[in-house]
């Protein structure tokens, strides 16, 4: 397939959440903001995007003259589901004045209304990057809001109630128990998951260790997981991500919180239907000009801010 792609004049972007097989061919593996750089400075014409759709979406804001082919075009996320261009308008009107800071998780729509986009790896920073007087409208992901609003402290922060039903579905008693199991271990906790909130409760409580407990983004656990000692991490997010992690760190035993925290769309990629997408050219990704010009800007100030993501080069 590399040869192939060279052919065609390709790069392959892979999310951390994809198959193992998958991550192993791409030429770049990161998470969405890494990912959304690379598709911004790739030289090859074509950008072949496994993960989900609002992630193709992205690299065609981005890139609107290259083209933009993700292997399985019904490859979704419940999250982006969560809120649409119309619900995010009213939701505006009701706020005037308010400033719009998006997950990257969103629609092409949703970025166009958005004034700028985030990922769980710099979201704490956008929102630091705004006037503190300032009113903020923060969608879609409530246990990303949750944690940012604790980081910040921002009173005047407003928070849709969407979520990852993944993500959503690691829950705080889950963690719990684990954390009883496996008394030594470490954490590794993303922000979108439902146990976040509870996992920094529990933290300061003490039923948890606290020294030993991590929120980060995809990005920062590969990085945590090269430097960590620790015999044992738990994983609190996609199961798909324990194969960057144990390629990290194989003196290290990464166990997921919940192994049935399985994104199905994430796992709509396969090596077949990537090899499909190199031969004959689909699915391919179009976002309207129109469109694609006023998401671009939002998109574009969340690259400028945070530090670059670790990518597999």
């Amino acid at each position: 397939m590399k040869r192939l792609a060279k052919e065609r004049d390709a790069v392959i972007l892979a999310h951390n959440y994809q198959v193992g097989e998958i991550q192993d061919i791409a030429d770049h593996v990161g998470d969405s903001l890494a990912l959304s750089r690379v598709a911004a400075k790739a030289d090859a014409q074509t950008i072949i995007f496994c993960g989900v759709h609002f992630m193709a979406e992205t690299a065609k804001i981005l890139s609107p003259d290259k083209t933009v082919i993700i292997p399985d075009a019904a490859a979704g996320c419940s999250l982006a589901d969560t809120i649409n261009a119309e619900q995010l308008a009213a939701w505006k009107a009701e706020h005037p004045g308010a400033v719009v800071v998006s997950y990257v998780n969103t629609t092409a729509a949703v970025k166009a209304l958005t004034d700028i986009c985030c990922t769980s790896s710099n979201a704490v920073d956008v929102v630091n990057s705004i006037p503190r007087d300032t009113e903020i409208l923060f969608c879609p992901d409530q246990f990303l809001g949750a944690h940012v609003q604790r980081e910040t402290g921002r009173e005047n922060m407003h928070i849709w109630m969407g979520e990852c039903h993944v993500h959503a579905g690691i829950n705080g008693e889950e963690l719990r128990a684990m954390v009883a199991r496996e008394p030594e271990a470490e954490l590794f906790i993303h922000p979108e998951c439902g146990c976040a909130t509870s996992a920094m409760y529990l933290a300061e409580t003490g039923v948890v260790p606290k020294e030993r407990t991590k929120i980060l983004s995809t990005s920062g656990m590969v990085a945590a997981a090269e430097k960590t000692k620790a015999k044992k991490v738990l994983v609190a997010t996609e199961t798909g991500m324990l194969h960057q992690l144990s390629k990290a760190n194989p003196l290290t035993i990464f166990e997921p919180v919940n192994r049935a925290a399985v994104c199905k769309y994430m796992k709509m990629i396969t090596p077949e239907k990537l090899l499909r997408a190199l031969q004959t050219g689909q699915d391919v990704v179009d976002v309207p000009r129109d469109v694609a010009d006023k998401a671009r800007l939002s998109v574009e100030r969340m690259i400028a801010i945070g530090t670059p993501s670790r990518t597999k080069e």
